[in-house]
Parts: structure tokens; C-alpha cells; sequence
């Protein structure tokens, strides 16, 4: 068995996942954004943009794909998701395989994941452990909305997500972000508990 521990971060919508994946980035631990992939495909890579354009053509401008006007036509017809899924997922999968792969070869002993829809996607069933990180509901409420999103796409993005309660039940570890510091404090625990070192 090797020594080298992938670890799956996720958790719902405003719940401090992006934070929490930058803590371990500021520990030094190798760090994979679903979300930052998804954009650099969205921008860089012509298959994926092409086979958007053909799904969804409103989408798609010289930039590529404009993530706010997909967004707009996912919730107005939400029954594109599965042949858009079956377009992303692919080309997702391949960017993060090759993260892993370079983590491998660099002999590390830590590389976190972080995937939005980790459970949705049943990514659990490659990963080494899953980390689930939660507030209340009234918090994370807050948080989105204060980012100007509007209470329906919230909405739409929270039916589409596995409930919080599920995925703490379903989680290895679970770290709570009400405050910055006592979830960094429980990433840098959770880190010396993987690596065996709190500065790997």
C-alpha cells in the first residue's frame, strides 16, 4: 500500500470549501480545484468548448464559455444537465487524473481534491477519505447570498446538491468553518494526522 493519501474535500454551497482548500495550499499541501479545472477547460480547451457551443451555443463566445450565461440556461432548463455532465465530466476526470499522477511521481504524501459535487459523483470510491466541511444553515445562507447570488440560483444549486447532514454522515472527517481560525486549526490537525507533520 502506498504511502501517498488522497483526500477528497467538499461540501455544500457556502459552506467555506474554497477557504478551507486554500488553508491547505498555504500548509504546502498539493491542492486540485474542480472548479478552477472546469474554467481552464472552459477557456483553453477547443474540444470541450466546441462540444458546449453544440449543446448549448448561447453560451459560448470568443472568451469560450461564459460560465454566467450557462448558469442562466441551466436554470431555466435543468434538463440539459445530463448531456452537459456527460460533455464535462470526462475532460474533468483527465485534468485530475493527471494532478495525481504528478503528485505520484513527486513522491508526496498528501494531495487534496476538492469537488463540489464529490458524492453526486460518487468520487468517494477512488478517494482515500472524504473531508466534509460545514456551517449552519443560517451561515451559509449569509455567505451566498452576500455574494450577490441570487436566492433562486441558490436555491436551484442546493436541490441539486446532496444535504449537508448526508454528507457529514457519509464523510471521514468533518471540519466546522464558523470561524477562519478554528478551521485552520483543524486542517493543520488533520494534515500532522495524514502526513505525520503539521508543516508537511
Amino acid at each position: 500500500m502506498s504511502n501517498f493519501y488522497v483526500l477528497g474535500l467538499t461540501g455544500s454551497i457556502g459552506m467555506g470549501k474554497s477557504a478551507t482548500a486554500d488553508m491547505f495550499h498555504d500548509a504546502g499541501i498539493a491542492v486540485w480545484d474542480a472548479d478552477a479545472a472546469v474554467h481552464e477547460l472552459y477557456t483553453t480547451h477547443t474540444e470541450t468548448i466546441s462540444q458546449i457551443a453544440q449543446l448549448v451555443p448561447s453560451a459560448v463566445g470568443p472568451e469560450g464559455v461564459n460560465r454566467d450565461g450557462l448558469r442562466n440556461v441551466l436554470v431555466a432548463d435543468p434538463s440539459l444537465f445530463p448531456d452537459l455532465e456527460k460533455t464535462i465530466h470526462p475532460a474533468v476526470r483527465a485534468h485530475r487524473d493527471a494532478f495525481i499522477e504528478l503528485c505520484r511521481e513527486k513522491d508526496l504524501k498528501l494531495a487534496v481534491v476538492d469537488i463540489p459535487l464529490l458524492y453526486e459523483t460518487k468520487a468517494e470510491a477512488w478517494l482515500d477519505g472524504v473531508l466534509v466541511v460545514t456551517t449552519n444553515a443560517t451561515e451559509q445562507r449569509r455567505r451566498v447570498l452576500a455574494r450577490g447570488m441570487p436566492e433562486a440560483d441558490f436555491k436551484a444549486i442546493l436541490a441539486r446538491q446532496l444535504p449537508d447532514a448526508e454528507k457529514r454522515a457519509r464523510a471521514d472527517f468533518v471540519i466546522e468553518t464558523n470561524t477562519p481560525e478554528q478551521a485552520e486549526q483543524e486542517v493543520l490537525k488533520l494534515i500532522e494526522q495524514l502526513t505525520g507533520k503539521a508543516d508537511a
